[in-house]
């Protein structure tokens, strides 16, 4: 029998990633957990690897799952894209892009705010590396852009800071004075990363990259087991598996902005910005 990747497991394997786990992945899906696992299973036959392993009471992707989930954001965005364009009515599209960062908890608020401030607008949303969504944003491909940093440029409205949190496995023990910080981070560039690494700086604690990651997925997998300490914004839902820690120095917020392109309709711009001024508790300027 011919072996397939259908839609709607490869749809849960990025829910996994991006959700941070099977039960957020259901909620996000309005799926059971069950009907996640089996996709899991339905993808593992059909490639004939082991994609998402047990961790303690988490579970973690394996190497052949990250690869997998390299390609299931591609097919998934060729195939949404297919759909749209032979659409039966037209209906305007804006896309929203974003970093992986937080992205569990803004996502589900911002598209709910949305439908409801820009009902005849339909909202399609874009994870990827803040430097890639500035090109997009750059080159016409994204219309909205949230990106972690403080910045001059014009196009940008702040929105408000993200608390940072340290985790880490629950068997990882604090290293003794003058041992170093191993560090679980995404590959640099990252403002993440830097927060970490300027963090322990500050305190003049040594500090290592113990593993570094293209996604977020990788980066959990690798506190998971044991590798490092992550900085991350969760808004104070921890990624299934790990624990906050309060044993390490406190750091700073960062800035959130969203970035418009030239020429987006300012009604757009204005329920994005509100709506996460909203959620971050920042007050409303004008923009």
């Amino acid at each position: 029998m011919t072996r397939t990747l259908d839609i709607g497991p490869l749809r849960s394997l990025v829910a996994v990633a991006d959700c941070g786990g099977f039960q957020r992945a259901a909620e996000a899906l309005y799926l059971s957990q069950a009907a996640v696992s089996q996709h899991m299973r339905r993808l593992e036959a059909a490639v004939g690897r082991e994609l998402v392993i047990r961790h303690g009471r988490g579970s973690r992707f394996t190497a052949d799952g990250e690869r997998l989930l390299a390609h299931a954001r591609q097919i998934l965005e060729m195939h949404d894209n297919a759909l749209e364009r032979f659409a039966a009515t037209e209906q305007a599209t804006i896309v929203i892009g974003t970093t992986e960062h937080g992205a569990a908890q803004i996502i589900p608020y911002l598209s709910g705010r949305l439908e409801q401030a820009i009902p005849e607008t339909r909202v399609r949303f874009r994870i990827d590396r803040g430097m890639r969504l500035r090109e997009g944003l750059d080159a016409g491909r994204i219309d909205l852009a949230l990106l972690i940093g403080r910045t001059e440029d014009p196009r940008a409205a702040p929105v408000g800071e993200l608390a940072l949190t340290w985790y880490s496995s629950p068997s990882w023990i604090t290293p003794q004075d003058g041992q170093a910080v191993a560090i679980a981070a995404f590959d640099s560039p990252c403002a993440l990363r830097s927060s970490a690494l300027d963090t322990l700086a500050a305190h003049r604690i040594p500090a290592v990259i113990g593993a570094e990651a293209i996604q977020l997925a990788g980066v959990h997998a690798a506190v998971a087991a044991g590798l490092g300490v992550a900085l991350l914004a969760t808004f104070g839902q921890a990624p299934e598996g790990l624990i906050p820690r309060d044993d390490l120095p406190t750091p700073d917020s960062l800035p959130l902005s969203v970035w418009s392109r030239d020429g987006l309709p300012v009604p757009i711009a204005y329920a994005a910005t509100s709506a996460l001024r909203d959620l971050l508790g920042s007050p409303p300027t004008a923009i």
